[in-house]
């Protein structure tokens, strides 16, 4: 069932509510390329690449035809969502069956029905490219007020992506602070106790563990623990 248009100025009123403490990057995403899809006239499927370390990959489509494009581009390495990450820049075919820049993808696009596309680059950050990637069924579908309405609705899309990012960042600078404190805790509590049984240095107790952790080959936290736990149970 097609979903009813939406008006641009919702469509970005609902970007904006998105609470990244409630979804991970993949729902962020699929809501941009959702809400893209219901925004951009003629809007027949919309997917999202990001370009990372390990390649590019479609991290949030509206449909197969999407999913197909996307997946001959990034196994040959050429197409126009490639080229719109790498470039940071607005990539239009007013015509597929047209096209010659990329061998094969005109043939491609127009087994699943698309006769036109755009894509606009989404620089997110270092090391991390994407581009919003609308195709069309019919030939020359995106005018100008097309382009711009999708450069635009890309904007957002930009920075929901570079929030979303930088929440998943905190979040996981967040979780290895607490185990580090939470480590060093049991490690204190295990010098502590090395040192009431032997009467010795904070110093020496902490070598007594690592001596320990070396010859048992185990994390010194884990050691630590164990001792503590020992100690507890008496």
């Amino acid at each position: 069932m097609t979903p009813e248009p939406m008006d641009p100025t919702a469509a970005f009123r609902e970007l904006g509510r998105i609470n990244l403490g409630e979804t991970d990057l993949e729902g962020v995403l699929a809501t941009v390329a959702g809400l893209a899809k219901r925004t951009v006239p003629g809007a027949y499927e919309v997917s999202v690449t990001l370009i990372r370390d390990r390649g590019p990959h479609t991290v949030a489509s509206t449909g197969t035809a999407a999913d197909h494009i996307d997946k001959w581009q990034y196994e040959r390495s050429s197409g126009p969502c490639l080229d719109a990450c790498r470039q940071g820049s607005t990539l239009m075919v007013d015509d597929v069956s047209a096209e010659r820049r990329w061998p094969g993808w005109e043939a491609v696009a127009g087994s699943v029905g698309v006769g036109s596309t755009l894509s606009v680059g989404l620089p997110i950050r270092e090391h991390v490219a994407g581009a919003l990637n609308v195709y069309a069924t019919s030939i020359n579908n995106f005018d100008d007020d097309a382009v711009r309405l999708t450069e635009t609705f890309a904007g957002y899309a930009a920075v929901a992506l570079a929030n979303a990012h930088l929440y998943d960042t905190t979040v996981t600078l967040a979780g290895h602070m607490q185990t580090a404190m939470e480590s060093r805790a049991v490690i204190e509590q295990a010098k502590g106790i090395i040192m009431g049984q032997r009467h010795c240095s904070a110093d020496e107790a902490f070598t007594i563990l690592s001596r320990a952790s070396q010859e048992s080959n185990r994390k010194l936290r884990d050691v630590a623990a164990e001792l503590v736990d020992r100690a507890q149970r008496g």
